[in-house]
């Protein structure tokens, strides 16, 4: 065996041993929910998420302890060509071959993208027929109460169904629902469910499609685990409703597959919008996605001649943003200098996106991509974008003449900010849009987070209509903040006074103050007020607080109510 071949047998080793630990960690999932241990799922989710750094430092440290450092080009990519071979009998070549760029890019610290040493051109290919190995086959023999209850059937969760029947009926009820609305449609023919259970949180899901005549719908049933035993929370069969669920503002699944790529065929078939790297980090394979996400970005730019531009985004004394024009992501670089009175560090931004990375995001925190050493031609930025850039961020981005290096930047999916939403929206769409808003906050808080500022220009609106979080830098633990009332003026002129009349520490809120500076829309300020009125008191806060503290963990549903079978909850 030649050195390039022994190299390549290494990574290669490395990758199996992290397949299986991956593997091996979230197949503790349905276990743990069976128990209703819900910190041990927030745990393991938290720990898988270190599993792939890890597997990549450890084989690349190996590698530059025994070996040339840094090695010799022609020989890395002789042991490329091996690891292919390697790899192309796996069950999961991307993978493999998403795992051997990681470690080249380690040992050889890369800026841009090598050619010569990394795997370039592979493209990610979803198989047309999906392995029945994966699906069960629930053939409709019956009644939708009978189809549900042998869906059911199937899956032994390590716990008992409270009453099983009864879900049976009101899901079978909702099933005969949606199929009296679909006129002209063929008849129901069977349903198929994939064999292994999706768990986030507090949440197990059994996913599958409706079959109609070789056409096939969503098919979600969201179960729940109460003091009384399993149950079936909501049936999902809306599409809009299936992505959502799998929405980039989530936290990732715990689904045990060996064959993600089949899997992901199938979750494709009922979400076809969702873009392929989406679907990867949905599953908790978050770097293959975003070498996805970077394989279709450099595929749009090869393929069109659209520029980067600042984003139509109100400029933040933090952040840089860009993008192109009509593309689906956003690019934020952190800023040299913060303009007053942000206080905050370049350390401490980074620290609050990791945060992010790695809390329950309850659908309400954008998914932020964390990319270093990317290089695009110079001439793809707009000069005003181009003299920003340099003048702005100079300490991470590098002007070679011809190209930019960016040193570290975050992508995000575009998303269309709230207060621009709100100025060009309608009179109901703007007040759905704004109610939302108010429950994105309660929601985040059930989480244990804090926005920090709650400007309408930090949220954004998704093509769903969903209002979500994006700017992190002030972002923080609920649990840490300190909510307190307004300590009544000495004199008449303070409550006009700039400066406060109070101490006032670095982790204190004052809620009746939010008011002033929300800046919601006059003509919405009462529907505000009538569903969100306790976001203006402390005792809203406070409540959540001793909540979080006594070791709760709160209730987010990731679906609407009224998709819920019992809509008072557990």
């Amino acid at each position: 065996m030649s050195n390039a071949e022994h190299t390549a047998q290494r990574i290669h080793d490395a990758f199996r041993v992290h397949e299986k630990a991956f593997l091996a960690l979230t197949g503790e999932a349905p276990g743990r929910f069976a128990e209703r241990d819900w910190h041990g799922l927030q745990r393991q989710a938290a720990q898988r998420l270190d599993l792939y750094a890890q597997a990549v430092g450890t084989i690349a440290a190996t590698l530059s302890k025994h070996g040339d450092h840094p090695p010799d080009r022609d020989r890395w990519t002789r042991t490329r060509e091996s690891y292919a071979a390697l790899a192309a009998s796996d069950a999961n070549p991307e993978l493999a071959r998403t795992f051997f760029n990681s470690v080249t890019r380690r040992v050889f610290d890369t800026t841009g993208v090598d050619a010569a040493t990394e795997f370039v051109d592979a493209v990610t290919v979803l198989p047309e027929v999906i392995d029945r190995a994966l699906l069960y086959e629930h053939p409709v023999t019956g009644s939708a109460t009978e189809l549900v209850r042998a869906v059911l059937a199937h899956y032994d969760l390590g716990a008992p169904y409270a009453q099983p029947e009864g879900d049976a009926a009101l899901a079978g009820l909702q099933i005969d629902n949606w199929l009296r609305h679909q006129p002209g449609r063929a008849p129901l023919e069977r349903v198929q469910t994939l064999r292994s259970v999706f768990c986030r949180n507090k949440g197990c899901y059994i996913v599958g499609r409706l079959v109609t005549c070789g056409d096939w719908n969503p098919f979600v049933l969201a179960l729940t685990h109460g003091d009384r035993g399993i149950e079936i929370d909501a049936v999902l069969m809306d599409e809009n409703d299936v992505s959502v669920l799998f929405s980039f503002a989530r936290s990732y699944f715990q689904v045990l597959t060996e064959q993600p790529r089949q899997m992901i065929a199938f979750l494709r078939s009922i979400m076809p919008l969702k873009p392929l790297a989406e679907l990867y980090i949905s599953l908790g394979f978050h770097k293959h996605g975003k070498a996805e996400q970077f394989r279709a970005l450099a595929a749009h730019l090869e393929r069109s001649e659209d520029r980067f531009e600042s984003a139509a985004v109100d400029k933040g004394m933090v952040m840089l943003v860009f993008g192109l024009a009509g593309y689906d992501l956003i690019f934020k670089v952190i800023r040299d200098r913060f303009a007053y009175p942000k206080r905050v560090t370049r350390k401490q931004v980074r620290e609050r996106y990791e945060l992010v990375f790695r809390h329950d995001r309850v659908g309400r925190l954008v998914d932020a991509q964390e990319f270093e050493q990317l290089r695009f031609r110079r001439d793809r930025f707009s000069p005003e974008l181009l003299e920003e850039l340099l003048a702005e961020c100079g300490s991470t981005v590098e002007d070679d003449g011809e190209t930019l290096t960016f040193r570290h930047l975050y992508t995000e999916r575009r998303v269309t900010p709230l207060n621009l939403y709100l100025r060009n929206a309608d009179r109901e769409s703007g007040r759905r849009a704004l109610l939302d808003y108010g429950r994105a906050i309660k929601e985040l808080a059930a989480a244990n987070v804090f926005p920090g500022d709650f400007l309408l220009k930090n949220f954004g609106v998704t093509r769903h209509g969903r209002v979500v979080f994006y700017d992190y830098d002030e972002l923080c633990r609920l649990s840490d903040c300190r909510f307190r009332e307004l300590p009544p003026t000495r004199h008449d002129e303070d409550e006009f006074s700039a400066e406060p009349w109070f101490g006032v520490g670095a982790n204190d809120i004052f809620p009746e103050e939010f008011r002033r500076f929300l800046g919601l829309p006059k003509a919405l300020r009462s529907s505000f007020e009538t569903h969100h009125g306790d976001l203006f008191r402390v005792g809203f806060w406070k409540d959540l607080q001793e909540r979080h503290r006594a070791g709760e963990v709160v209730d987010v549903f990731p679906y609407p109510a009224r998709r819920r079978l019992r809509p008072q909850g557990l």
